[in-house]
């Protein structure tokens, strides 16, 4: 029996309200808890001034609340309690705990500038307040409390640059995400409404040109619109699944691969061309990112011969290398790039589609005239298992079984 570890239960974190109460109410245990001096013990201050440092404690820790929502009023509200609070009272509180974590939310929030300015203004006033004699705080405790303010800003700085950069990165991601769901909405719509301009108007010339036969012809060229039309529809609502919310049910369609070559060998030789189709290699599965990229290739090149080579015959070659898979397709054309290659996004999202996974794609006139285009993408050899037994059988008794002989040492088998 194979037992496998339960992964661990993620600890829920508080967000937004919640975080914001949990932390103002942190900062007031822990104020409180050291600002117990001015009610237990000996007295150094009266009773009023008392309820006053306590109602100054209070306010500012209860401002950090909306810290995250108003961080530099509520920073400058907490800096202003907390010199009152100092002023006013006889003990020293740690009250300055509630004006470092505003400080370090503004400087968070993107706010430097302002956290700086706020932290050289609360070192003004301590020092002020040490020359004005204030015994509490010296020199030391001066220097001290000016590394602390300044480590603060920086961790709330570097802390805004990694959620820049987060933020950053999850934009570049969503710009290679809609590049990838154009491409492949370009290659969905374009191969299909080719074959629809094609097969439309050859439905017509059929017509006009030959009033007896032209109809039956015109008939089938009519019946490969509607197929064509129809596998946009399914192919487009499948790619256009991808932008629908998590919780909306998306149509889905067959995933696109070169198991499905035969349609679009089917829809091209519909549209009058004679198209061969060669594998050679040993035929191996291909990984799921080179199968899409590869059909989508063909695709591709077939509109583009469809649409400007005027060619009749067309090689399609598949080839399964050792570590590189290549397809190839070549017409009999004008052995010219298509119209808009160059600028145009039909061969450029081919060579984009190549080039993400690492391969190659090259275009040209072929040798014997017409036009080339051949993509090289990596794909490495999948191990196999032999076949075969690894171990000799045991040789079956014909008579009753008995205990077989072990060899010296090992145990005796179940």
């Amino acid at each position: 029996m194979v037992l496998r570890a339960l992964p661990p239960r993620s600890r829920p974190r508080l967000r937004g309200r919640a975080a914001d109460a949990a932390l103002a109410g942190a900062v007031l245990a822990l104020v409180a808890v050291g600002s117990l001096r001015s009610l237990i013990g000996e007295r150094e201050e009266s009773w009023e001034a008392t309820a006053l440092g306590w109602a100054l404690l209070v306010a500012a820790c209860a401002a950090l609340y909306v810290c995250r929502r108003h961080p530099v009023a509520t920073a400058s509200f907490v800096l202003a309690a907390t010199i009152a609070y100092y002023l006013v009272s006889a003990y020293d509180g740690p009250l300055v705990v509630a004006f470092v974590v505003a400080l370090y939310t503004v400087a968070a929030e993107g706010r430097l500038r302002a956290a700086i300015l706020l932290a050289a203004l609360g070192l003004l006033l301590t020092g002020t307040g040490t020359l004005l004699g204030n015994h509490d705080v010296n020199g030391v405790a001066l220097f001290m409390m000016t590394g602390w303010l300044v480590g603060v800003v920086a961790l709330g700085w570097v802390r805004d640059n990694r959620l820049a950069l987060a933020r950053e990165a999850e934009q570049r991601a969503a710009s290679e995400e809609r590049l990838r769901i154009a491409r492949e909405l370009h290659d969905v719509v374009g191969h299909h409404i080719s074959l629809i301009n094609v097969q439309s108007a050859a439905a017509l010339r059929r017509l006009r040109k030959d009033p007896e036969g032209g109809p039956k012809r015109a008939e089938e060229a009519l019946g490969a619109v509607k197929d064509a039309s129809r596998e946009a529809l399914r192919e487009l609502r499948a790619t256009l699944g991808v932008l629908r919310q998590a919780d909306e049910s998306a149509p889905t369609a067959p995933a696109a691969g070169l198991d499905r070559l035969g349609e679009l060998v089917a829809a091209a030789r519909v549209a009058g061309l004679d198209v061969r189709v060669s594998t050679h290699g040993d035929r191996r599965p291909l990984p799921a990112e080179v199968d899409l990229a590869a059909y989508r290739i063909v695709q591709e090149s077939l509109t583009n011969v469809t649409r400007h080579a005027h060619a009749t015959a067309v090689d399609v070659r598949t080839e399964h290398g050792p570590r590189h898979f290549t397809v190839e397709v070549t017409d009999n054309g004008r052995g010219t790039a298509p119209v808009g290659a160059g600028s145009g996004s039909g061969i450029t999202g081919m060579r984009e589609r190549t080039r993400a996974l690492g391969g190659r794609l090259t275009t040209g006139p072929a040798p014997d005239g017409g036009f080339t285009v051949r993509a090289t993408l990596p794909c490495p050899e999948v191990p196999t298992r032999p076949k075969g037994p690894t171990r000799p059988k045991r040789p079956t008794q014909p008579t009753q079984p008995t205990q077989p002989t072990q060899p010296s040492g090992e145990p005796p088998r179940p």
